[in-house]
């Protein structure tokens, strides 16, 4: 198969067949309703899994465990630490979060690390990501399939909360951290564990339940944006032994 037909179909079919399962469930498309976003990412994560182990297998998808894994753990940390401190300085905290809710809370991290964060990482940055460097290199599928995160989590993500051009940059620029954490250590499996610990810490433990102020929030991604660019700085590969597709 033509590698720009491979990487057409990586970009499209999944996402074809998540929204027509997602419309045969019934399911409707909303960042802060995490049933509905079931049926999407489920047929989303299922597809693009199944359609990365027949053409590249376990390690070239991104499910390496041990030292990739660690190390993934660690560099996505350098990430998620410095946003949670921001949030905590920046937007204001209700006192009555979500958190105290009997179950809201393991329902919520249940559902970021298996749907938000395995399965459209096993899209994007499995599938998606092997095949654009296949088509053009590992910066180019560490920036592109960073952007599709971006656009996903804009789109899907529960801690999307405001629809404008600040928030839309913010979720590409930490999309393009994890490309480049995808990169540089080969696995996707450190990032998925530590997304889901960044977006429950932040936006569940301390998340207010009415709409956060705006401007709070416009803060908060600039302050956040900048320390992202840090870290992309840090982990831009200088040698080809920095690859690991």
């Amino acid at each position: 198969m033509p590698v720009t037909a491979r990487l057409a179909l990586a970009v499209l079919l999944p996402l074809l067949l998540a929204l027509v399962g997602s419309s045969l469930a019934g399911a409707k498309l909303s960042s802060q309703a995490l049933v509905g976003q079931v049926p999407l990412l489920a047929v989303l994560g299922l597809v693009s899994w199944f359609m990365g182990l027949a053409w590249y297998g376990l390690d070239e998808l991104g499910l390496q465990g041990r030292r990739p894994l660690f190390a993934g753990i660690g560099f996505a940390t350098l990430a998620w630490v410095p946003f949670i401190i921001l949030r905590f300085l920046l937007v204001a905290l209700n006192p009555d979060t979500p958190i105290g809710r009997g179950s809201f809370a393991g329902q919520a991290f249940f559902y970021m690390l298996l749907f938000e964060a395995f399965a459209v990482q096993v899209w994007v940055f499995g599938l998606v990501f092997r095949s654009l460097a296949e088509w053009r290199g590992g910066l180019t599928a560490a920036f592109g399939s960073g952007i599709l995160f971006g656009m996903v989590a804009f789109t899907l993500f529960y801690e999307s909360f405001i629809a404008n051009m600040g928030s839309l940059l913010y979720f590409m620029v930490w999309g393009i951290v994890y490309g480049l954490i995808r990169l540089r250590t080969g696995s996707i499996l450190g990032i998925v564990l530590v997304q889901a610990l960044h977006s429950f810490t932040t936006w569940v433990v301390f998340l207010p339940e009415a709409q956060p102020d705006g401007a709070q929030l416009q803060n908060l991604y600039l302050a956040a944006n900048a320390v992202y660019l840090l870290v992309i700085w840090r982990l831009w590969p200088q040698q080809q032994e920095d690859y690991r597709v």
